[in-house]
């Protein structure tokens, strides 16, 4: 597990920026945060990294937006999910295990849905408005070499 405090709004559009260019297709995050923690701000940042050019707006209502970059970006926000049927519905599993990277925010809903290689960040918030404290965990070789990454930046 990585602790990241993220002291302003630049320093988590970095973070995201650096985070975007590291991912490759067949990525999972899982994002987690109070409301408001900065969930889609991070989302959008990450989208700049894989180079996506259209403005990344959070799919509450239509559960999942696509975008096209040097990676594809499938961006679900679950937070007003009330039945898992349509998630099935959806054909969820085509994204996670697709070509492209799979962000879905509220990840903690579905938790037993994401596959295991799946990269959890949690956003709090700290001390003033724009502080942000970052928890990134996961297992396996991708989030190892993220982490690795990550620390070397």
């Amino acid at each position: 597990m990585v602790k990241i405090i993220l002291k302003s709004k630049e320093d988590t559009e970095r973070f995201g920026i650096k985070l975007g260019k590291l991912l490759k297709e067949g990525d999972i995050i899982s994002l987690t945060g109070d409301l408001g923690a900065g969930k889609t701000t991070l989302t959008k940042s990450i989208g700049k990294g894989l180079d996506i050019k259209d403005y990344i707006t959070s799919p509450t209502f239509t559960l999942i937006n696509e975008y096209k970059g040097r990676v594809a970006l499938y961006h679900f926000d679950i937070y007003r999910l009330e039945d898992m049927e349509n998630l099935y519905d959806l054909g969820y599993e085509d994204y996670f295990y697709s070509d492209g990277v799979t962000i879905v925010e509220w990840g903690d809903k579905i938790k037993d849905l994401l596959p295991d290689y799946t990269i959890n960040i949690h956003i709090d918030k700290g001390e003033g408005l724009e502080e942000r404290i970052v928890t990134i965990d996961g297992q396996g070789e991708r989030y190892d070499q993220i982490v690795k990454e990550l620390n070397n930046n």
